[in-house]
């Protein structure tokens, strides 16, 4: 074994120690990494790790519905946009989706999140309610950031069905290949923008994921990668893989590329850890193909992969609401587009305002 190799082995048995005597906060592990292709060949993806199904359906979302942030008397009103399509978590919460511009919003979960107190001077909205904010205002990942920039709005965060608190960091990217980070740290909002912010998965905060993946990016490559499932790890084999695919215009290739990558940091299903929730099973993962615009679902449940194409959605203002069931088994394969039906839209889960 090589230097570099040895020096990976020792700081992978550091890491253990220390995560021995001085546990990493719980989180649950998703991973989110965007593939910069050629030609303006765009791709993000992302894997959903939960520690019970997530009650997860599919929904197109047309332009011109009116929206509140879902928190009472104080809750922000918008009108949205852009139609999009959208992953509903427990159908209460947008936790992923694509807009008809090529905007993609992913929620992960971040258990250090601190939103701040309602001040009575800015509108509240929930945190489940979030990212279809975003999806439904914003074209482009530096529009999002301009408005975004200023804190216009206060989130607050609820207990989730399952009992567990509503915490997580937003990612947001688009066809320019360009991406943001939003996370809320001791009631700040921190914005991390730029196409070198590919990765994204859980704790710790962004800023210490950086410093760590930039020790693995002196020391492994190849040659050695972390191979656990915490966050850091994933963050780091997701750095590494996510540049090491080829770089190539042929769409089908990427695609299938960048599923690699988000099953290389996936969690097997029915993997779990008894008192560490992080570590907990992938049940579904997404693509956005943000040149094409076309959305893919793979489930870990299921043996079928199935897209929705954009353009064969009815996403203009007036349009009905409709949904994909995937709850109870539903699966498809291929193109699912005309499968949709109409439905009346999810509530986002109520955010109390004290």
């Amino acid at each position: 074994m090589n230097r570099k190799g040895i020096a990976g082995v020792l700081f992978s048995i550091i890491v253990a120690l220390f995560a021995t005597f001085y546990p990493i906060p719980v989180t649950y592990g998703c991973t989110r990494a965007v593939y910069l292709g050629p030609d303006g060949t765009i791709i993000t993806g992302r894997s959903m790790d939960w520690e019970e199904s997530t009650g997860t359906d599919l929904w197109a979302f047309p332009a011109g519905m009116k929206r509140d942030g879902a928190t009472g008397e104080t809750a922000i009103n918008w009108v949205s946009k852009y139609g999009s399509v959208a992953c509903s978590f427990y159908n209460a919460s947008t936790v992923d989706g694509m807009n008809e511009k090529g905007l993609v919003a992913n929620v992960l979960y971040l258990a250090e999140s601190e939103y701040g107190k309602p001040d009575g001077k800015r509108p509240t909205i929930s945190i489940a309610a979030w990212a279809q904010y975003v999806l439904d205002s914003y074209a482009t990942v530096s529009e999002a950031v301009d408005a975004l920039r200023g804190d216009p709005f206060v989130v607050i965060a609820p207990v989730l069905p399952n009992g567990r608190p509503a915490t997580g960091h937003l990612a947001i990217s688009d066809p320019t290949g360009d991406s943001a980070i939003f996370e809320y740290i001791g009631g700040k909002l921190f914005i991390h923008h730029g196409k070198s912010y590919q990765v994204m998965t859980n704790s710790p905060v962004f800023d210490k994921q950086l410093a760590l993946n930039e020790y693995w990016e002196q020391i492994s490559g190849a040659t050695f990668l972390p191979g656990t499932t915490r966050a850091s790890d994933r963050f780091a084999r997701a750095s590494f893989y996510i540049n090491a695919i080829p770089k190539t215009a042929d769409v089908f290739q990427a695609v299938a590329s960048v599923f690699g990558v988000i099953r290389g940091v996936s969690v097997p299903l029915g993997i779990t850890t008894p008192g560490e929730p992080n570590i907990a099973s992938t049940y579904w993962r997404t693509l956005s193909d943000q040149k094409d615009k076309i959305y893919y679902f793979d489930s870990a449940t299921s043996p079928t992969v199935f897209w929705v194409p954009l353009s064969e959605l009815d996403l203009k203002e007036g349009a009905p609401i409709k949904k994909l069931p995937l709850v109870g088994g539903q699966t498809y394969s291929g193109n699912a587009a005309s499968r949709f039906e109409p439905a009346q839209p999810f509530g986002f889960l109520q955010g109390t305002v004290k």
